[in-house]
């Protein structure tokens, strides 16, 4: 999220979301946040990396960037399956 770039962000969520594309991340962008699904933490902070600092590259002088990991490790576990557990008699 920049900061100090007025109230719509859309345009800085477009650029991160072509940023992280191609870079073995599964990227699922919603209404008030992206989701990302990947099977490496390395991979993942790398392409968030490259997401941050090519919003930053766009010209603004401050970007937030905040992360939540949910790391599984008794079973698989996708955004599908976890929809599915939810939406499912």
């Amino acid at each position: 999220m920049p900061v100090g770039s007025g109230s719509s962000v859309s345009k800085y969520v477009k650029i991160a979301i072509k940023t992280l594309e191609g870079r073995g991340v599964k990227v699922i962008p919603g209404p008030m946040s992206t989701i990302l699904e990947c099977k490496d933490t390395d991979i993942l902070f790398k392409a968030v990396n490259a997401a941050h600092k090519a919003v930053l590259a766009s010209g603004v002088v401050r970007v937030v960037t905040t992360l939540k990991i949910d790391d599984r490790t008794d079973k698989d576990a996708t955004v599908e399956s976890k929809i599915r557990a939810i939406t499912s008699p």
